[in-house]
């Protein structure tokens, strides 16, 4: 990743075991009648262009243009060749459903070319559900799914090998499903029931990792182990000609540079199966690996591998990585592609070869990007990386120059082995943090993300041209505010390398750092606000592994810093919209509202008794108003408060509110729009309230869910209609009334 910083996509505690511990209540307990829907609605994803890491990509190789890519926590794609843009195929799955967002797993039927199977579930931990197998007819149109007894892990280490799901090519009704933690599955019966496979010699261990991949070399089936120690005396690769029974595959290389195999490509011209193998599962954490093939015939290995790690580089450092992605051309024999992977310091690379491995060559060393289309891949520097996290190589069996790999945040393809260029149109994963639409200015829409920081939205159907937020560049972003009385003033805080706080005076088009930031910025930066007319920030301090800190409080933008010690550690401070005097901020460990009336210097307790014990709970005061102040306490409901946290009423129109934010006001009334991620019934959805949160009508559909969506909605305060919402792996979706 481009910050050394954790982020959602490698960090497995924060939001995620958050969400996997609430207790969701049983549909019978609110049973009511349902919110009207809205049947006018039109959902798109305001565009950024990839931003995740792409796991897996498989063409076709009976369908010209057919392909498929997989994400870590955002779901299945179909390519369109027509169209040139990728097709989403999960986002019906719903709030219940998050963890199955993240795709272990794919394949493809070669017989049935319509047929296509996903195996889903993003945390094999303990706190998470257990993972699903889906079964299409229709190339990922509509769905049946298999609910399955184990977990799986798309955004666990590891999640770059595979493909771990297989079509048996001697039987298309039987498949094969390698797990983590419970070995090898299989299945008669194209998916619907599943058992283990006794036979299958591997023991799994506390690694995670389990069979990392499945592979056909003609009618034999190949299987890579992962929680092997890289010795003789422990296998990593396995074997079967009749479906039943399963040997260790003899002569297979050892040592650390193999010790986890990590994909396999097989080339039925020359009947050699090449596997790549490093001594980790990655994507992070590799410093060794290899690259080796095994002719099936004569049970053969050779060592192909295209350079060696351990050299050192032009500044002196070392140059580890593993070996990634492994593909095969289809039209010409001998003619393969492997990506390196976690190679930092030279920079990761494809090297491609013509001749079975006896000589290389490296498509870095020649390669011009056109990244015109998805700017913020430069992350702030004058020319994009070649990638990183390349573990996802395919090369189109129709056409041998079209080359394309997975990155942690895009997918490139060439068609002439030498440009490359995003191949990602309608292909969006961030994860989503923090949404801000401003009541003037050229950009309807500012947006915060793991991974890719704060971007400026001029246009929503096109990647914002000035790439990611620069002067500092954040790898992740925490917080991002805007004055309400003066909206060309905006701030923003997260995990930069050169620092971790900035502020606009064009409305978020240009930065410039703070002069100076506290200590605890570096390892700790969490939200920020800036009061009404932007003469005062407060900046509160939370660690990635949740440990609060006091806020501080600047009024000489960012100049200097005085630390509030009546600030409850770790809540999110809220400015009043209307009166540049006051604060606000939720204590979700006592379940107490406070207030400052002195511009931030002093905090003091107003309402008590609320819901408490939930670090989530969100605040959020309406525009244009003093002391109109709205709680969403998730499972709890929604609270309003209109004498600024002195009391609170519950709002009886909803039993849960996870995320709630106001946008223009319809014709004729006189209360802006809300909109909310909530539940009025017992479906959680995202929902509009023209009428103070009387009456909500509801506005997704059930094809368009995404998953969790409960971190930031907003709508657009000069648009009536105009809703975004904010994804945990889905980007930024947008609905409009058509």
């Amino acid at each position: 990743m481009p910050t050394s910083k954790p982020s959602r996509r490698v960090v497995l505690g924060g939001a995620a075991a958050a969400l996997a511990t609430v207790p969701f209540l049983p549909e019978s307990a609110h049973a009511a009648a349902p919110a009207p829907v809205s049947p006018s609605y039109r959902w798109r994803n305001a565009t950024i262009g990839g931003t995740g890491f792409v796991t897996g990509v498989l063409f076709h190789p009976s369908v010209r243009g057919l392909a498929y890519a997989r994400t870590d926590i955002g779901g299945a794609y179909r390519w369109d060749e027509r169209a040139a843009r990728w097709t989403p195929l999960t986002d019906q799955l719903g709030w219940d459903d998050w963890n199955l967002l993240g795709v272990e797993a794919m394949a493809i039927d070669p017989v049935h070319p319509n047929r296509l199977y996903l195996a889903l579930g993003t945390y094999a931990q303990s706190w998470a559900g257990n993972g699903a197998v889906l079964c299409s007819d229709d190339r990922g149109a509509t769905w049946t799914r298999t609910d399955l007894a184990v977990k799986l892990g798309g955004n666990e280490d590891g999640r770059g090998a595979g493909e771990r799901l297989l079509v048996d090519p001697r039987d298309s009704d039987t498949l094969w499903l390698g797990t983590r933690h419970d070995g090898l599955l299989k299945s008669t019966d194209r998916g619907a029931t599943w058992a283990g496979v006794s036979a299958f010699p591997a023991t799994p261990s506390a690694t995670g990792q389990g069979v990392t991949l499945l592979v056909a070399a003609g009618r034999t089936l190949y299987a890579g182990w992962g929680d092997g120690d890289g010795t003789a005396a422990t296998s990593n690769l396995y074997r079967t000609t009749d479906g039943t029974t399963w040997e260790a595959v003899p002569g297979q290389p050892t040592g650390t540079s193999a010790k986890v195999p990590i994909r396999a490509a097989y080339d039925a011209h020359t009947h050699e199966l090449y596997v790549s193998y490093a001594d980790a599962p990655g994507p992070n954490g590799q410093a060794d690996g290899s690259l080796h093939k095994l002719a099936t015939g004569r049970g053969k290995w050779a060592d192909v591998t295209p350079v060696r790690p351990g050299g050192t580089t032009s500044d002196g450092s070392v140059d580890s990585f593993g070996y990634g992605g492994v593909a095969v051309d289809a039209r010409r024999p001998g003619t393969v592609v492997v990506s390196t992977n976690n190679r930092w310091a030279a920079v990761d690379t494809l090297y491609r070869t013509a001749d079975g491995g006896r000589t290389w060559t490296s498509l870095k060393d020649a390669a011009v990007f056109d990244v015109s289309e998805t700017p913020f891949l430069k992350w702030g520097a004058e020319q994009p990386k070649f990638g990183w996290w390349i573990q996802a190589v395919a090369v189109d069996p129709y056409d041998s120059r079209h080359v394309v790999y997975g990155t942690g945040a895009t997918l490139y393809g060439t068609r002439d082995l030498r440009h490359w260029a995003p191949q990602v149109r309608g292909l969006e994963e961030a994860s989503v943090t923090q949404l801000v639409s401003p009541p003037v200015g050229e950009a309807h829409l500012l947006s915060g993300s793991g991974d890719i920081g704060v971007l400026y939205h001029e246009r929503l159907t096109a990647s914002p041209s000035r790439g990611m937020a620069a002067n500092p560049v954040f790898g992740s972003a925490t917080g991002l505010a805007q004055a309400a009385g003066r909206p060309a003033y905006v701030v923003r805080t997260g995990w930069g390398d050169n620092g971790n706080g900035a502020f606009s005076g064009d409305g978020g088009r240009t930065w410039a750092p703070f002069a100076a930031q506290p200590s605890l910025a570096h390892d700790a930066p969490g939200p920020i606000a800036t009061n009404a007319d932007g003469s005062v920030l407060l900046w509160s301090f939370v660690h990635w592994d949740g440990t609060k800190y006091a806020a501080h409080r600047s009024a000489d933008n960012g100049t200097t810093w005085t630390e509030i010690s009546s600030f409850p550690k770790g809540a999110t401070p809220v400015a009043d919209p209307a009166d540049p005097t006051l604060f606000y901020a939720y204590d979700t460990d006592t379940g107490t509202l406070l207030a400052s009336t002195d511009s931030g210097l002093s905090f003091t307790g107003r309402a008590g008794g609320l819901p408490a014990g939930d670090s989530q709970f969100q605040l959020v005061a309406a525009p244009e108003r003093s002391g109109d102040l709205w709680l969403s306490v998730k499972w709890n409901g929604l609270y309003r408060s209109i004498d600024g946290g002195v009391s609170f009423a519950k709002v009886a129109s909803c039993w849960a509110s996870y995320t709630l934010g106001f946008g223009k006001a319809a014709d004729g009334a006189g209360y802006p729009a809300i909109y909310q991620v909530g539940s009025t019934e017992t479906i959680t959805a995202v929902y509009r309230s023209d009428d103070e949160a009387k009456t909500w009508v509801r506005l997704n559909d059930d094809a368009h869910q995404w998953g969790w969506t409960g971190q930031a909605i907003t709508g657009d305060p000069r648009v009536y209609g105009r809703v975004f919402l904010a994804t945990n792996g889905r980007g930024i979706q947008y609905g409009e009334p058509v």
